[in-house]
């Protein structure tokens, strides 16, 4: 069996800053066009690093260009999967958010926004990834060997 893939945890915590803001002018912008299009672009930085692979985001090439080589190497390195989950969930709360904006659900869509803001600022300002939180526990829920 092989290794998962690591990761650096300080990319992890400069991606939820950088979607940390953006998803605070979601919440901030009171033009609906604009709020449509800043949700598009962090539920598409979503997908791909949920689907295609962390490092492959947007925000995460930016780390390892512009921040990684002016900080070095990190002390240690992490299992890629619990973040990767992570961002299955953040996902599902931007695109949900999206969707009902495009419906004209506004309130609704800015609550589910919050619920991902909330997540972000967490894992940015303190390292507290929620969604990797619950991938942890549903692995301790699953039946041995699965």
């Amino acid at each position: 069996m092989s290794q998962p893939t690591q990761v650096d945890p300080r990319g992890l915590r400069f991606v939820a800053g950088i979607t940390a803001v953006v998803l605070a002018l979601v919440l901030a912008i009171p033009s609906e066009p604009v709020r449509i299009v800043l949700l598009a672009v962090q539920v598409a930085v979503f997908a791909v690093a949920a689907f295609i692979g962390l490092q492959r985001s947007p925000y995460a090439i930016a780390f390892a260009r512009l921040v990684r080589p002016r900080i070095g190497p990190p002390a240690a390195l992490e299992d890629s999967r619990p973040p990767r989950f992570a961002q299955v969930v953040g996902l599902t709360f931007t695109a949900v958010a999206l969707v009902l904006l495009l419906a004209g659900a506004t309130t609704a869509a800015l609550v589910a926004t919050a619920f991902a803001l909330v997540a972000a600022v967490l894992n940015a300002a303190i390292g507290l990834c929620l969604g990797c939180e619950l991938y942890l526990a549903l692995r301790r829920l699953a039946p041995a060997g699965a």
